[in-house]
């Protein structure tokens, strides 16, 4: 939360950004740099950080013999409870397909435990999962809560798939299913490579979203074979201006021929004083990041026409929309597809029915998984690789996507 990340230093910050949560508004979860729209509402207030009492699962669901620990917030901050809620309906959504078809065996059940919004609670509901005997504990949502219910997974030897956005908590036998900096970054600099830019920029904010970020996309860019032209960070969006003529001789001569620049809130004042110091879509390709996707306002900036982002293809999300809906009464999130894939994936049966089940070497399959978004696959550093669309932006705030789901 705010206060809390003032308080963080420079390297901490990047082990726990993805723990800094806060509601923005009501139906608003923020995320690290992230922002979810849920379809509750709610003034974002905790239960004080008590930890749940996790002696019994809050709610078990599916008829297998192999038991799955799912550890979600479903108490104290409102909006992150909610989105715990969201994930455990599709979850049991998932469930629910797997015992309408008949070529799926029922393999699993699904015990559901509250962590609450806290490290202790996390630590709490893994016990409880290890003591009754789970074989794959799936969740939590936080990084602060990914590593302290990962500790307690490591040392009964149990894998852990959690749902946090930050591969810094990720570890052998702690895997995190979600879209990663890498991950975006990665799509993004392919994808310019392949329609022949040679000269890749980025700006990113100095928070620790943007420095994960930022490092990222350097990883990323010389990977691809890029010598990233220039990295430049700003502390204050007063600082745009001073940055768009640093780059503009660079942008003139083609040293620079596409900014990745994924923050939201600056986008659009970037994306204007390029236009104005005479850049085009044709001389540089401005690049965003996933979290573009939800924000409609920015979408239809006129000086972000053309534009292309990294994103989660909405048609697994389209999928199961109406059965969502029909059944919990209200949209999911998008990440509502992360929890359905990840209970599909706990199912399979070349994991859940192996001796033992869910060993390393099955779960890190190098050709990887078919979840609800597309191909993904779980790495042994516990990282993942998840498929993206590339998607640009059209006049009026549409948008269409102008390559495929790959990772």
């Amino acid at each position: 939360m705010g206060d809390q990340e003032a308080r963080w230093s420079r390297r901490a910050a990047m082990v726990g950004l993805a723990s800094a949560l806060a509601a923005c508004s009501p139906g608003t979860l923020q995320w690290g740099s992230r922002s979810f729209s849920l379809p509750w509402t709610g003034n974002g207030t905790s239960n004080g950080g008590l930890s749940p009492i996790a002696s019994a699962p809050r709610e078990q669901f599916g008829r297998g013999r192999v038991n799955v620990a799912l550890l979600l917030p479903l108490s104290g901050n409102v909006a992150l409870s909610q989105l715990g809620t969201a994930l455990a309906n599709a979850s049991k959504l998932a469930i629910g397909f797997i015992e309408a078809n008949p070529n799926i065996g029922e393999n699993i059940t699904i015990s559901l435990r509250d962590t609450g919004d806290s490290a202790a609670g996390a630590t709490s509901a893994a016990n409880a999962a290890v003591a009754e005997g789970a074989q794959l504990i799936l969740g939590p949502v936080t990084a602060e809560q990914v590593t302290a219910a990962g500790q307690v997974a490591r040392a009964a030897n149990i894998p852990l798939i959690g749902f946090a956005n930050n591969s810094a908590v990720a570890m052998p036998g702690v895997y995190v299913l979600n879209i990663l900096p890498e991950t975006e970054m990665k799509r993004a600099v392919r994808y310019l490579r392949d329609q022949g830019r040679r000269g890749p920029a980025g700006i990113f904010p100095a928070t620790p979203y943007g420095e994960a970020l930022a490092t990222a996309f350097r990883q990323q860019a010389i990977a691809a074979g890029f010598n990233p032209s220039a990295v430049y960070t700003f502390s204050d969006i007063s600082e745009a201006q001073q940055i768009v003529d640093q780059a503009r001789p660079l942008i003139e001569r083609g040293a620079i021929d596409s900014l990745v620049m994924p923050d939201r809130a600056s986008a659009a004042t970037f994306a204007s004083l390029l236009a104005q110091a005479g850049a085009t879509t044709e001389t540089v390709q401005l690049v965003g990041s996933a979290d573009w996707a939800n924000d409609s306002a920015l979408l239809r900036s006129p000086a972000l026409t053309g534009a292309i982002f990294p994103a989660v293809d909405e048609a697994g999300l389209n999928a199961i929309r109406a059965d969502y809906a029909a059944r919990f009464g209200s949209n999911p999130p998008q990440m509502a597809t992360i929890a359905y894939t990840a209970t599909i994936l706990a199912n399979v049966n070349t994991l859940s029915l192996a001796t033992p089940p869910y060993e390393a070497s099955l779960i890190t399959n190098p050709a990887g998984f078919a979840g609800r978004d597309g191909l993904f696959r779980l790495h042994a550093n516990g990282r993942s690789d998840y498929a993206l669309v590339i998607k640009q932006i059209a006049a009026g705030g549409a948008t269409r996507a102008v390559d495929g789901a790959k990772i």
